[in-house]
């Protein structure tokens, strides 16, 4: 392919807002039928160029070329015109609207002009979920039914229906099991088979070997690195490359103490919804980590928000240091002290417009609050010191929280939920969209918690960050907890064979 010439090339791309400069002189080439990966950690610039690629950005200075030809992408509309498809981590889909509506937004099929045929947008759809992988989705139904990881075969059934010679896949993974990521990495070779070139941003280093031909490295704006083969440059010069660092993939070392002694400050007797999960046990106490291993569809966000009150059970108790919490009441879960951070931050915690000491105090403002006035002052300084805690960066509480780094914007929601003075602490997902560099101070924080005594609830996709920070692990399957073990007596071969073969245990 080197010996082509690309089909597409930017050269030179800058891009400045008010403040920042997140493009400064990047060069990207893409060979038809190639797929370049694109790494960074969160802020060094990855999204600022994929928008300019997809026409949602306009640079500063810099030029693209399209099979040789200079182009100007002023819009979305443009870029797709070309053939060049986007499909974000954070996925715009309609939630209202079908699963065929939401495929051909835009680009309806119409008779005489201008009535919309639905019919043949759904049978349209549905030969594209079919290769896909996905028959089951029926093109009738509202996106907002569908799971996380039907939403992204969607989204990517959505590129598919134009006429696409390059796809952009940023984070695709993030919300798919391994038998979905195995499913998207087909459908990557089969379209890159037929000539078609994929842009592809995972912060999973392991996917970028499996999938990836090259590699585009960038670090503050700048592409440090470009061309790099993907399967033989070493994990460690990649990491050095997006770091300017070596860092050492080390989870923090557990505690000496044995706290089997202790009384559970998290119980869970029974705890049961129809057609999530089944009667479930657990407890966890002070100062341990307890992780829920299980693939996508297995009950475990289901699980954490049943017990944060999110959602009701059939049946079941949870106790927090002894008390029963009333069923289905988030305001008695926040009381008793639990705390969730939810799967999906930006759109289930935080308040993306406002500040990173609004977004910290939000669950805690009677602490502020006098005559029915809030003391901003009183605000202000238990946010910055909860922040600093956490060594959030920047250490500026009043910026909007919206320009945090995903590491950053995780550490957001902790504060809230250290300033709230949370015992028991639910984590859903607490590295996603997380760069490798941060998740190790996520880590650290995490494991910090849990020694001065909270009790942690952790649920993770990644097998190996279960085993790497939980103390004690419960693997699901299809709602059922078919094993309990001490994380250091598992694998992840066998956590995978447990989740995939598996029978409820006795």
């Amino acid at each position: 392919m080197a010996s082509e010439p690309p089909l597409l090339s930017m050269s030179g791309i800058t891009k400045s807002f008010p403040g920042v400069r997140a493009l400064d002189g990047v060069d990207l080439d893409v060979q038809a039928g190639e797929v370049h990966c694109l790494l960074g950690q969160n802020g060094a610039g990855k999204s600022t160029l994929i928008k300019v690629l997809a026409g949602a950005h306009q640079p500063d200075t810099g030029t693209i070329h399209w099979r040789g030809e200079a182009v100007t992408l002023r819009s979305p509309i443009a870029a797709m015109r070309l053939g060049i498809a986007t499909i974000y981590q954070e996925l715009d889909l309609v939630e209202h609207l079908s699963v065929a509506e939401n495929v051909h937004l835009g680009h309806e099929p119409t008779a005489a002009g201008f009535v919309v045929r639905g019919k043949v947008a759904r049978a349209s759809t549905a030969q594209l979920l079919k290769r896909l992988g996905h028959p089951e989705i029926d093109p009738a139904r509202l996106v907002g039914e569908l799971s996380a990881a039907q939403q992204q075969i969607v989204s990517m059934a959505r590129a598919l229906s134009h006429d696409v010679r390059l796809i952009v896949m940023d984070e695709p993974s993030a919300a798919l099991d391994p038998d979905e990521v195995d499913n998207l990495f087909r459908i990557v070779g089969d379209l890159t088979a037929d000539g078609v070139a994929v842009v592809y941003i995972s912060h999973r280093l392991e996917e970028i070997r499996r999938i990836g031909d090259r590699v585009t490295v960038l670090k503050d704006g700048r592409a440090v690195a470009g061309g790099l083969p993907a399967k033989t440059t070493p994990t460690r010069e990649v990491v050095a490359l997006m770091t300017g660092r070596n860092v050492e993939y080390v989870f923090p070392e557990r505690p000496t103490k044995d706290v089997a002694a202790d009384k559970p400050l998290l119980e869970v007797r029974g705890l049961a919804r129809d057609g999530e999960f089944e009667p479930l046990d657990l407890s966890v106490r002070p100062g341990e980590i307890v992780g829920l291993a299980g693939l996508v569809g297995s009950g475990r966000s289901e699980i954490l928000e049943t017990i944060y009150g999110a959602r009701k059970p059939r049946a079941g108790q949870v106790l927090v240091d002894g008390r029963a919490l009333r069923p289905g009441s988030v305001r008695a879960a926040v009381r008793a002290g639990l705390g969730l951070a939810p799967e999906e931050r930006k759109a289930q915690a935080l308040l993306m417009l406002e500040s990173v000491t609004r977004n910290v105090s939000v669950s805690s403002m009677s602490r502020f609050s006098r005559g029915g006035w809030i003391d901003r002052t009183a605000e202000l300084g238990a946010a910055r010191a909860a922040t600093r805690e956490l060594s959030l960066r920047p250490d500026n509480p009043n910026v909007p929280v919206r320009t945090l780094s995903g590491g950053n914007q995780q550490k957001a929601v902790l504060a809230r939920w250290l300033l709230r003075g949370c015992r028991v602490l639910l984590l859903d997902e607490p590295t996603r969209g997380v760069d490798v560099g941060a998740r190790a101070e996520l880590y650290a924080v995490v494991r910090r918690l849990a020694d001065e005594g909270l009790a942690v609830l952790l649920v993770s996709s990644e097998v190996p960050e279960v085993l790497g920070l939980a103390d004690r692990v419960l693997v699901l399957r299809e709602g059922c907890v078919v094993h309990t073990a001490p994380a250091r007596e598992l694998d992840e071969h066998r956590v995978l064979d447990l989740v995939m073969e598996g029978s409820p245990a006795s």
